[in-house]
């Protein structure tokens, strides 16, 4: 069955981390992609619904802000059926007077409520950092195709204006080499025109020597390295799709394996720090480049405008979490932020950051 995905563009992340209201409401939880199990899922999210009341009007929050939060959580839960037809994993809920946004997420991720005056974001940066989606181009002299693959089940074939059908369309040139790099060029050129903006990994399943004139003339900067499967004349979509989810766990974890090292480097010369109270001021300044977070790691407290932490011992509608709002200020000052399982993250800590420069 297919999972129906609609993770945040930048545009619309940058709104999130930048939304403040006097009560934002931030709601995850898994999901089911099919339609019979997803009884259970609205039920969990009714239960979100009240703890994100109960907290709400803990914080003395005016009873029609309460009013029209809970109203549209309600009709999501108990009304919407139509919405539930197509799910992903997860589901991330964003709610205040007079906002309300969903998002459906590919990755499996814990349900929980946060109340605060803006979102709780860390858990969605998860499906950014690592979407587990790609495109595959599927390339051989005989044919070309582009599928676009998700987390599970069956990719999807995607329409692509002016591609060629085979490299014999694509020139005249008698010569077999000329003609095969003019059908590269043109199945590059074709691409454009879907793959423009977008930042997702494009896989490359294809035979030599048809994958290195392909990748002679490509223009898309997320290429995949090195990693081209089978042949696609004799392999289902299906079979390229699972091949290409393997790929993309093995790119996931060089990208986690190359920070490790980088981390490394950059500790030997002060350019590191783990410390939450060090991380919440050095944030705050511009100083993280790049941010390692816990998904599922939680500080309750919250931070100062000069980048001073106050903890406490629970969270609440006052207390947001200390490494959320790390993370928002390292990716509002323009650097980078992993959202990451613990044993990724160097030294056992919540967070860990990469910095600019020695402080």
């Amino acid at each position: 069955m297919a999972q129906h995905t609609d993770i945040p563009t930048g545009k619309e992340l940058e709104k999130l981390l930048t939304a403040t209201a006097d009560h934002c409401v931030s709601i995850y939880l898994p999901t089911h992609r099919i339609t019979q199990e997803t009884d259970r899922d609205r039920l969990v999210l009714r239960d979100l619904t009240r703890q994100a009341v109960e907290q709400l009007e803990a914080a003395g929050a005016d009873a029609d802000a309460v009013a029209d939060i809970e109203a549209d959580l309600a009709h999501l839960a108990e009304d919407d059926d139509e919405f539930w037809v197509n799910q992903a994993d997860s589901l991330a809920i964003f709610a205040s007077p007079g906002r309300f946004e969903t998002h459906r997420l590919p990755n499996h991720l814990t349900a929980m409520v946060e109340v605060s005056d803006r979102y709780h974001i860390t858990p969605l940066l998860r499906a950014v950092t690592f979407p587990h989606a790609a495109w595959i181009l599927a390339l051989s002299q005989g044919s070309v195709r582009l599928l676009e693959a998700g987390p599970s089940g069956n990719p999807e074939e995607v329409r692509v204006e002016d591609m060629p059908k085979d490299a014999m369309q694509s020139s005249g040139n008698k010569v077999v080499r000329a003609r095969e790099a003019a059908y590269a060029r043109k199945v590059d050129s074709a691409l454009r025109t879907v793959l423009t903006g977008s930042d997702l990994p494009l896989i490359l399943a294809a035979s030599q020597p048809m994958a290195a004139l392909y990748r002679s003339v490509n223009t898309y900067p997320h290429l995949v390295e090195e990693r081209e499967h089978g042949n696609p004349e004799t392999s289902t979509d299906a079979e390229l799709a699972d091949a290409a989810r393997a790929i993309l766990d093995d790119v996931y974890a060089d990208q986690v394996a190359e920070l490790a090292d980088r981390f490394g480097d950059l500790s030997g010369q002060g350019r590191t720090a783990t410390d939450v109270s060090d991380l919440a001021r050095l944030s705050t300044y511009g100083a993280v480049d790049t941010l390692l977070v816990d998904i599922d790691a939680s500080v309750p407290g919250s931070i100062g405008d000069d980048g001073a932490v106050t903890l406490a011992d629970a969270d609440d509608a006052v207390n947001y979490g200390v490494t959320d709002e790390i993370a928002r200020r390292v990716l509002l000052a323009g650097g980078t932020v992993l959202a990451v399982r613990a044993e990724d993250i160097p030294e056992g800590g919540p967070v860990a950051g990469l910095l600019r420069f020695v402080v």
